[in-house]
C-alpha cells in the first residue's frame, strides 16, 4: 500500500515533491495509504485530510491546484484499487415493523440502557474518521513545525513584526491553559496542568533534565495547548538560522514583512516615475497610471512609513546585534560564513526585533560570552511583553525573571520571585509537607494502636467505633517524593605525579595563514589548580584548552607535560560526537573493550546515569543526560587535570549544583572556561583574564570581573 501511494503520488506531482522536505512527503504518503482513509467525492477526504500541508509545503501553488490534485490522486488510487466503492443504500418506501407476524408472546427484549445517546454504526464510523483526521492534522502541524524550524525559507521567521496590532482579535494579555497534557512518543511529560502567563511578567522554566522543559516550549509555539489565543504571536528560539549569502543585519530586517514591501513598491513607484518624466520629455507614452495617481499612492506609502518607524528599524537592528558581539563588518557578512553558534545569536536577535507576544527562550546564554550574556540580561529586564526563558544559569535567571515555572512530577506549579527566592520558598514547603505528614503519620498510628488493642472490648466499642471514623475522615498526607540526587563523582587518581605537571614557557600560537593569538605565554597548572578563564568569545580561551592538552602545538616555546599526568577535557564536542544509535553502557563497552560491565555500569551510575537510563537510545536522551554520559566517558582512566569548556550548558540547575559538589571533592587540578557565575563561585579559586594576545590572573572576584566588563562599555 505505501509503496503503490508513493508510486502515485510521483506521479501527480512529478518534480515538485523533489523539493519538499522527506518528514512531509512520507506524512501524506502514509496518509493516503491508510486503510480507512477516505477520498471523498472528487477527492474532497483528501483536500480536507493534507489540502492545508499540499499548500504549505509547495507542493501545489494554492487551493485550486490543490482541488485539482486531490481529485487526480482520487482516480489514479481507484484504478489501483486502493478507493473503496460506495455502498449502495436500500430506500424503504414504508417504515417496517420488525416484529410483525411474530408471536405475541415471545418475550420482547427490553431496551438497553446506555449513559449516552444511541449511536448508530455510521455514527460511531463518522467519529472514528473525524478522530483519525484530527490526528493527522496534528501530525502534519508537528511536521509543518520541524520543517520551518529546520530549514525557515530565505532566512525569514514564522513569525514577523506586526505593526498593526493584533488585526484578528482583541491585543493578547493574559494566558490561560488549563488541564492539558503534553505528550511525546505515547509517553505523557504534562499531565492535566493548568497555568496562567500573566502579561508583562517574565518567567523563569525550571526542572530536571528530561521532564520535559523543551517539549512544554514547542507545543506551546505550535498553539497544541488549548487557552492560548489564535492571534498570539509566539516565537520560540530554539534553531539557528539558515546560512546562505544574506547578512546578519539583512536577515533581521526580513523579519519586517510590511516594511520590506513597502519599501519594494515605492521603489516601483518611483521608477514609474521616473519612465513619466521620461515619456514627457521624449513625447512618448505607454498608459499606465499617470503622474498624479502616482504621487498619491506615493505619499500614502511615506505616511505609512512613518507609522511604523521604518527609518529607525535599521539602527534597531544594528543595535540588538551589537548587543550580542557582531562588530559592524561582521553584521556585512553572509550568515553562511558564521558557525552554528554565531547563527543562533542572529536567531536570537531576530526574535528581540521582531518582539512577539510571547517570547519562548531555551537556553539562550549557551551561545553567548560574557559581555552579550550581561548586555542580554538588561535588555530582557526592560522586556514589555510576556517571555518565558529555560536557563541553567542561577545569576541570569535571578536579573530577569519575575516568576518561577517549576515543571516536576507531570505538574507545572507557579511561584512568585526570582530563582533564590523559589528555592527557599520550596524547602519551606517541603519542610511543612514532611511535618505535617509526620503529624498525621503519628496520629493515625495512635488511632489504630488504640482501635487495635480495644478491637474487642465490648466495654470500649463505642470508643473504638469513634476512633475507626475519625481515622476514615483523617485522611492520608502524602509522603515527599523528591528527585534523585544526582551524582557528579569523580575518581580519584591512583597516583599523584610530582611537578612539574603543565608547563608553558614563552608560549605563542597562531593558526596557519591567521595572525598570532598568543604570545610569550608563561605558566603552570599543577593537582591543586582551580582556574576559571574568562574572556569574550573568539578571544582563544578553547585554543588554550587544546595546546595544555596537545591537541594543538605551540608555533614557538615549549609546553612541558609530565609523562605521567591523565588528563580529561570536557566540551560540547564529546557531546555531539556521542554514538546516538547506541545506548550509554554499550558507549561505554565501546569506548573500554574489555572492562567488565558492572564496573562500567557503576561508573556510569557515579554520574547519575543509572537504571534505564543507562539503557536508553541516546538519541532519547536530553542535553543535560548526553552531557554526563560524556563526563563518564572522559573520567573512566581517572585522570590528574580536567579541562572542561562551558561545561553547565544543557546541565539542570541541580546538574549544575551537583557538578559543583563533586568538583569541590576532586583531588586533582581544574581548569574550565565558563561565564556561569555560580559555577565558578563555588568551584574554582582563581580567576584567569584572557585578552588580546595574552593570558594574566584577575585580581578580584567573578562579580569584580563583571563590573570591570560593565564600566570599560
Amino acid at each position: 500500500m505505501v509503496d503503490v501511494a508513493s508510486t502515485v503520488l510521483h506521479e501527480v506531482l512529478g518534480q515538485k515533491l523533489q523539493e519538499v522536505d522527506a518528514p512531509i512527503v512520507s506524512y501524506i504518503i502514509n496518509v493516503l495509504a491508510d486503510d480507512d482513509f477516505d477520498f471523498g467525492e472528487d477527492g474532497d477526504g483528501a483536500v480536507e485530510a493534507v489540502g492545508e500541508l499540499l499548500v504549505d509545503s509547495g507542493c501545489v501553488q494554492d487551493y485550486e491546484e490543490c482541488r485539482y490534485v486531490c481529485n487526480r490522486l482520487s482516480e489514479r488510487f481507484g484504478k489501483h484499487g486502493l478507493v473503496k466503492p460506495k455502498q449502495a443504500v436500500r430506500s424503504l418506501a414504508t417504515p417496517m415493523r420488525m416484529f410483525d407476524g411474530m408471536d405475541d408472546e415471545v418475550p420482547k427484549k427490553q431496551p438497553e440502557v446506555f449513559d449516552g445517546p444511541l449511536l448508530s454504526e455510521r455514527d460511531r464510523a463518522k467519529l472514528e474518521r473525524k478522530k483519525r483526521k484530527d490526528e493527522r492534522q496534528r501530525e502534519a502541524q508537528y511536521q509543518i513545525h520541524l520543517a520551518e524550524m529546520e530549514a525557515v525559507k530565505a532566512g525569514m521567521p514564522v513569525v514577523y513584526v506586526n505593526h498593526g496590532g493584533n488585526e484578528n482579535g482583541p491585543a493578547i494579555r493574559d494566558i490561560h491553559m488549563e488541564n492539558f497534557t503534553v505528550s511525546v512518543g505515547g509517553k505523557d511529560l504534562i499531565q492535566d496542568a493548568s497555568v496562567t502567563l500573566s502579561f508583562g511578567r517574565h518567567y523563569g522554566l525550571v526542572g530536571r533534565n528530561g521532564t520535559g522543559k523543551t517539549s512544554f516550549l514547542r507545543h506551546m509555539a505550535m498553539h497544541a495547548i488549548d487557552g492560548i489565543p489564535k492571534n498570539c504571536q509566539i516565537l520560540h528560539v530554539e534553531q539557528e538560522v539558515t546560512g546562505d549569502d544574506t547578512t546578519p543585519l539583512q536577515c533581521v530586517l526580513n523579519s519586517d514583512v510590511e516594511r520590506l514591501r513597502i519599501l519594494e513598491e515605492e521603489a516601483r513607484l518611483l521608477s514609474l516615475q521616473r519612465d513619466l518624466e521620461y515619456e514627457a520629455e521624449t513625447g512618448k507614452s505607454n498608459g499606465g497610471m499617470d503622474k498624479t495617481e502616482i504621487s498619491n499612492k506615493l505619499q500614502q506609502i511615506y505616511k505609512r512609513l512613518e507609522f511604523i518607524d521604518a527609518d529607525s528599524a535599521e539602527s534597531r537592528a544594528a543595535s540588538i546585534l551589537a548587543g550580542l558581539s557582531f562588530t559592524p563588518e561582521m553584521q556585512k557578512k553572509p550568515t553562511k560564513a558564521f558557525s552554528g553558534g554565531w547563527r543562533m545569536r542572529i536567531a536570537l536577535a531576530r526574535a528581540l526585533f521582531v518582539e512577539p507576544d510571547l517570547l519562548l527562550l531555551d537556553e539562550p546564554t549557551n551561545h553567548l560570552d560574557l559581555h552579550a550574556v550581561l548586555w542580554l540580561e538588561s535588555y530582557l529586564v526592560k522586556w514589555p511583553k510576556t517571555f518565558i526563558v529555560v536557563s541553567h544559569a542561577r545569576e541570569f535567571l535571578n536579573t530577569v525573571v519575575t516568576d518561577i515555572l517549576h515543571l516536576h512530577g507531570k505538574q507545572l506549579t507557579s511561584y512568585k520571585g526570582d530563582y533564590d527566592t523559589f528555592e527557599r520558598t520550596k524547602v519551606e514547603q517541603l519542610q511543612n509537607q514532611q511535618k505535617a505528614f509526620e503529624a498525621n503519620e503519628k496520629a493515625r498510628a495512635h488511632m489504630q494502636a488504640f482501635i487495635d488493642k480495644f478491637r474487642y472490648n465490648a466495654k470500649r466499642a463505642s470508643l473504638v467505633q469513634s476512633r475507626i471514623k475519625a481515622l476514615d475522615r483523617m485522611g492520608i498526607v502524602d509522603a515527599i517524593i523528591n528527585d534523585p540526587d544526582y551524582k557528579f563523582d569523580f575518581p580519584t587518581p591512583d597516583d599523584r605525579p610530582g611537578p612539574p605537571i603543565i608547563s608553558f614557557s614563552d608560549v605563542s600560537f597562531g593558526y596557519p595563514g591567521g595572525p598570532i593569538l598568543f604570545k610569550n605565554l608563561n605558566f603552570g597548572i599543577d593537582l591543586d589548580s582551580r582556574i576559571a578563564m574568562v574572556g569574550p568569545n573568539g578571544i582563544g580561551k578553547s585554543t588554550i584548552l587544546k595546546l595544555i592538552s596537545g591537541d594543538l602545538q605551540p608555533t614557538s616555546g615549549t609546553v612541558f607535560r609530565s609523562a605521567k599526568v591523565r588528563m580529561a577535557v570536557f566540551s560540547q564536542h564529546h557531546v555531539d560526537g556521542l554514538d546516538l544509535s547506541s545506548n550509554p553502557l554499550l558507549y561505554m563497552m565501546r569506548c573500554y573493550p574489555g572492562v567488565p560491565e558492572q564496573k562500567l555500569r557503576a561508573h556510569l551510575g557515579s554520574f547519575g546515569v543509572t537504571g534505564n537510563l543507562a539503557l536508553q537510545p541516546m538519541y532519547t536522551l536530553s542535553g543535560g543526560q548526553k552531557s554526563r554520559v560524556a563526563f563518564a566517558k572522559i573520567t573512566f582512566k581517572k585522570p590528574h587535570i580536567i579541562l572542561l569548556d562551558e561545561p553547565s550548558n544543557h546541565l539542570d540547575l541541580d546538574a549544575v549544583e551537583a557538578l559543583i559538589q563533586g568538583l569541590v571533592i576532586f583531588q586533582g587540578g581544574v581548569l574550565m572556561v565558563s561565564h556561569d557565575e555560580h559555577l565558578i563561585a563555588g568551584s574554582v579559586g582563581e580567576l584567569w583574564a584572557v585578552s588580546e594576545s595574552r593570558v594574566a590572573p584577575f585580581s578580584g572576584t567573578f562579580q569584580d570581573y563583571k563590573k570591570k566588563l560593565k564600566a570599560s562599555g
